[in-house]
Parts: structure tokens; C-alpha cells; sequence
């Protein structure tokens, strides 16, 4: 993908001038550790191609990109904790690699540094706008979340709260990396609402995605045996489409299916399936998720620039979205 051969290795490269290993090792190693595991680094990109969309010298961005970077990377050291998972990327989480009240601090710590590096943007006149976005997705990841432990214990959920939750857990980072990029780019308001509005939808319909192949992606692809989101009783998309649709003995089958916990992982896993398919929701998600795509498109189409400088953002969406990993 263009933005990944285009940005990713300028960002790396900044990273790595910024590392956070200084004294005491015990609080900043852990925090560079998790920054150092990988990913596509997707976000932080985003930041980037928003700028360079309306301005070319897209390396003055470049704090606001380490910046998100940074405080997503916390979310995840803090939500690592709370789900007590043991591998974040293949490796060990920093809770398990150190121990909790370390990677809480470290946490911490990287939520601050977040701060530090929009504070190096000082010279632009509109830093308090930069504020402003970033102080509303950092309170709605934090929302999203609790709304997603909610769940957990919820006995309904509706489709609707579930839409809500992936869009404050998910998609307003996305939608924000996007409009602080384009403010330092000196977009134009309407740009700036637009570009933000196509990273919102277009970061429900990654998460749809998501909990698509996480039942029904090849695991050669995927990277990882599918059925997860099944064996831990997760009311995922599939799960409550399935429950609105089904007849009265489906829906009871499914219930008790899902939150069994005697029966074998794999029969589990395929008795789940089989329902879905029998409702076609497979299907049905694919088509929810378009839905959302063709949002996102949708508002892309009312950002007042070239067509041409726009194609990149297009295969962006189509990637999120066609994706089998």
C-alpha cells in the first residue's frame, strides 16, 4: 500500500531518533519495548498522509504522529492488563514480560510523553485546536473500552451500542490521527470534518472486518486460529446480528452455545458457525461493513481537492476492508 512504502519508513526512522531508554531503565524500557514490537504503524501514518494530502512538507507532522503512536501503545499496555492477555504482536505484554505495577507506571508514563511531543508543535497558531481533538478521542477510547468490559456482563446488548462502542474504541483514533494531520497541513475546516468523518466510518468498518475473519478468515492469512472471539463469548457484530434474526429455538441453541464452557474448543467453535451460516450472517456483515465504506467514501468525495491526490486514501478504505489478516 502507498502509504506504508510512502511514510512508514520516515516514521520508523523518527522513532528510533526518540527512543524512551534513559534512567530509570525500569520505567522507560518497558515503554520503548512495546514501541519497538512492530505493527504497521497505522495511525501514526495517517497523521501523515492527512498532512502531506493538503501540504507536501508533511515532515513537520511528525510529532503528532510519535504522539499518537505513543498513546494508542499505552491504551494497549493498559489494556493488556485489564484482560490479562498474555502476547500483545507474538511477543510477551509488558505486564508479562515485567509485571503490573510496572507496566501500569510505564502506562503512565507514555500517556505523558504523548502530551510532551504535541507540546513540540507550539509554533503552529492553531495548537489548541490539535488539544482539543486529541483530549476528545483520548476521553472516547477510554469510554469505548469501559463500554466494552460493560458488555461482558451485560445480558442485552443491542446492535446500535455495540456500533457505538467500536466507533469509540476503534474509530475515533482513526478519525482523529486523520484531522490533526490535516490541521497541520492547513487544511480547511470543511476538509478537516470530512477527512475526519471518512476515518470514523472507515474505522467501524475495520472492526467489522475484524470480527468477520476472526470466525470465518483463513488462519494461514489471518495469522491466527480463528474462533477466538467465540471461545471467549464475545458479543461481536456476527453474534448479535445472529440473535436479532433468528427464530426462537435459534436464538436459544446459539445463547447456550456461546456461553458454554464445557464443550471442546473446536465443536465449540464450528456448532457457532454453523448457525451464523445458516442465517447468512457472514453475509449480512459484509454487507454492514460496506455500509460503512460507502460512508467514508462518501465524505472523502466532499474534501475540496484534486481527485487525483484523493486515490491514495481510496485503496486505504479498500484495503481495511478487502483485508484477509
Amino acid at each position: 500500500m502507498y502509504f506504508i512504502k510512502q511514510f512508514q519508513p520516515v516514521f520508523l526512522s523518527y522513532l528510533q531518533e526518540h527512543k524512551l531508554d534513559k534512567p530509570p531503565h525500569n520505567l522507560y524500557r518497558p515503554a520503548d519495548y512495546i514501541l519497538q514490537l512492530g505493527g504497521k504503524r497505522l495511525r501514526p501514518i495517517l497523521v501523515l498522509a492527512a498532512c502531506d494530502l493538503f501540504n507536501k512538507n508533511y515532515e513537520k507532522a511528525l510529532p503528532a504522529a510519535l504522539s499518537i503512536e505513543i498513546f494508542h501503545n499505552f491504551t494497549l499496555v493498559h489494556d493488556d492488563i485489564m484482560d490479562e492477555a498474555e502476547l500483545r504482536r507474538g511477543a510477551p505484554t509488558v505486564h508479562k514480560k515485567y509485571d503490573t505495577n510496572t507496566a501500569i507506571l510505564s502506562g503512565d508514563l507514555m500517556l505523558i510523553e504523548a502530551y510532551k511531543q504535541l507540546s513540540t508543535l507550539k509554533a503552529f497558531s492553531n495548537l489548541s485546536q490539535i488539544y482539543d481533538i486529541f483530549n476528545d478521542f483520548a476521553i472516547k477510547v477510554c469510554e469505548g473500552q469501559q463500554y466494552d468490559m460493560d458488555f461482558e456482563t451485560q445480558e442485552q446488548v443491542s446492535i446500535d451500542e455495540y456500533l457505538k462502542m467500536i466507533e469509540l474504541k476503534t474509530a475515533v483514533l482513526i478519525a482523529g490521527a486523520l484531522k490533526i494531520g490535516a490541521i497541520i497541513g492547513d487544511a480547511e475546516a470543511s476538509n478537516v470534518y470530512h477527512l475526519g468523518e471518512f476515518g470514523r466510518a472507515i474505522g467501524v468498518a475495520f472492526q467489522i472486518q475484524d470480527d468477520l475473519l476472526d470466525s470465518f478468515g483463513d488462519p494461514q492469512k489471518f495469522g491466527k486460529k480463528v474462533g477466538g472471539d467465540i471461545l471467549q463469548s464475545k458479543k461481536t457484530y456476527l453474534y448479535l446480528k445472529a440473535l436479532e434474526i433468528a427464530n426462537n429455538a435459534q436464538r436459544q441453541q446459539l445463547q447456550n452455545l456461546y456461553f458454554e464452557d464445557s464443550l471442546p474448543a473446536e465443536e465449540k467453535i464450528d456448532r457457532v458457525k454453523k448457525i451464523f451460516q445458516d442465517l447468512a450472517i457472514p453475509t449480512l456483515t459484509i454487507a454492514k461493513r460496506d455500509e460503512f465504506y460507502r460512508r467514508a467514501i462518501t465524505h472523502l468525495d466532499k474534501i475540496q481537492i484534486e481527485e487525483d491526490r484523493k486515490k491514495h486514501f481510496v485503496e486505504f478504505a479498500d484495503s481495511l476492508v478487502d483485508r484477509e489478516v
